[in-house]
């Protein structure tokens, strides 16, 4: 019999040492179910995040980020009764809502009065779209079946943290063979200083289904001061011979330290179209891992990254192919200014067993100031014959033949520089459907390179 391929996991470490102060989060502080498995999980999520000590540079995946400046002993979880309170229900997030678009659900959460609606007709073949402290008061069963299938709560703190603690987040549950045609949309928000907002995204798909999910979140770009701490869980499976487009987008503000733990699980001839923008948070670290534990499962991960100021952004991503004939393709891209700084971590994993896998991870950054730098770091880890693998990372600056083509025609060099890096981006965003949401990033893009 063959053994199980073993899936590497990038954990803490837990013998680091600690340099933060344990936050004030205390047990009295997990939600409380009515159901009695789910109680359980975030008890035991409780403990672990206990267990675990707080990531250091000393741990490999940590290495580049330090996140010693963060002020763990100052954050209090946001009040639920403001919230429901709130006159505006969406706050100052209204200019995030995809308005005007077609989509077949929306779920607002997060700092602002719930929101959630689904067509009916999805309603009535079975599909779940809800809000998750919804989905444990109301659809238990489902809840308790898939929940922390994909991520474990024990894989490093902050995970530990969002599964005993989330207050927000959003089930979609997709039935077999059921088919959406428009964009899901859901939206999470935050404002203010000193708050945590903890969330947990779960995706499942069953066989034959089909989805396209659109996730932000969003909190007040000129706020730049003052810490807000978010940490999430995105867990997601991808049933055979389903679909799932999953676009995934933060427009954090500068004050925000965010930490997230993401993993997608696809089986036979399942498909996974998985893009991550990001533009916001003063501190990014990501999570994102593929697990194609089938023949014929396919996953692309598309992202792209665009930081200024003294953002530093870190995304570590992983390639699992466990299973014979399957394809994971990665592309990120990113632009840096003033004295940001990204880190790209990839590694595709190729498991004993796992011939005709066919995987491919790319990383491109574009340095559009002295001060600013970008780590890129690709592997790989092949443990079986018969596949193509291959990796590449660059790491360059504006080409001076495409600018001086442009300003020959009697473009300003501010202009001129946008269009270039608004082109270094377009083969991603074209890929977001919601053209409202793509027009708001490019415009991102544009206010950054104009504040230089």
């Amino acid at each position: 019999m063959t053994p199980a391929p073993k899936i590497i996991t990038k954990k803490a470490s837990i013998t680091a040492k600690v340099e933060l102060e344990g936050f004030s989060f205390t047990r009295d502080m997990i939600p409380e179910v009515t159901d009695e498995n789910l109680q359980a999980y975030r008890y035991k999520a409780w403990e672990a995040y206990q267990a675990l000590p707080f990531p250091t540079r000393k741990d490999e995946a940590w290495r580049r980020t330090d996140i010693r400046g963060l002020n763990t002993t100052l954050f209090t979880l946001p009040n639920a009764k403001k919230q429901e309170n709130m006159q505006t229900p969406l706050s100052r997030c209204v200019d995030f809502i995809a308005k005007g678009e077609e989509r077949a659900g929306q779920i607002i959460t997060g700092k602002v009065q719930t929101i959630r609606h689904l067509d009916a007709v999805f309603e009535e073949q079975g599909v779940v779209f809800v809000d998750f402290r919804t989905a444990e008061q109301e659809f238990p069963e489902l809840l308790r079946r898939i929940l922390g299938q994909i991520v474990s709560p024990d894989e490093d703190k902050f995970a530990a943290l969002a599964a005993a603690l989330a207050q927000d987040g959003v089930l979609l549950y997709v039935p077999k063979n059921v088919v959406i045609e428009n964009p899901l949309h859901s939206l999470y928000c935050a404002e203010g200083e000193g708050e945590a907002y903890l969330n947990h995204l779960l995706i499942w798909l069953e066989e034959g289904a089909q989805a396209t999910f659109v996730h932000e979140s969003a909190s007040p770009r000129e706020q730049k001061t003052g810490q807000l701490l978010h940490s999430g869980i995105v867990e997601i499976h991808v049933g055979k011979r389903a679909q799932l487009n999953f676009v995934e987008l933060q427009s954090w503000g500068k004050n925000v330290w965010s930490f997230t733990r993401e993993r997608a699980r696809v089986l036979e001839d399942g498909r996974l179209e998985w893009i991550f923008g990001a533009m916001g948070t003063h501190l990014t670290k990501n999570f994102s891992d593929v697990d194609l534990v089938e023949p014929g499962a396919f996953g692309r991960m598309s992202g792209f990254y665009f930081a200024n100021g003294d953002q530093h952004l870190d995304h570590d991503t992983q390639q699992n192919h466990l299973a014979r004939n399957t394809t994971s393709d990665l592309l990120y891209k990113g632009g840096l200014l003033d004295q940001s700084r990204s880190v790209w971590q990839g590694m595709i994993y190729v498991a004993p067993g796992a011939i005709g896998t066919d995987g491919y991870q790319a990383n491109r950054n574009l340095i559009l100031s002295k001060g600013a730098r970008a780590d890129s770091i690709p592997g790989l880890e092949i443990l079986a014959d018969d596949v193509r693998c291959t990796h590449g990372a660059t790491v360059g600056r504006i080409d001076e033949n495409e600018l001086f083509y442009l300003l020959s025609r009697g473009i300003p060099r501010n202009e001129a520089e946008q269009l270039i890096v608004l082109g270094f981006f377009a083969g991603i965003m074209e890929r977001i459907p919601f053209e409202g949401v793509k027009n708001r990033f490019t415009e991102a893009v544009r206010e950054k390179m104009e504040d230089r």
